[in-house]
């Protein structure tokens, strides 16, 4: 049970941080943005569906 959770949530953090990226370089075209949005991820995504 637990293991299943520990991948859910990699699994969660990894499509987060995708999702991120692609969002900010399509919005900025910057690769220095990309990552520290990557970095941020999920915090980024709803910053992002909230001010658009």
């Amino acid at each position: 049970m637990a293991s299943t959770r520990v991948e859910v949530t990699r699994a969660g953090v990894s499509f987060g941080s995708a999702l991120a990226i692609a969002i900010s370089w399509s919005t900025h075209q910057s690769i220095l943005w990309a990552v520290v949005h990557g970095i941020f991820s999920w915090f980024y995504v709803v910053y992002f569906a909230v001010t658009r």
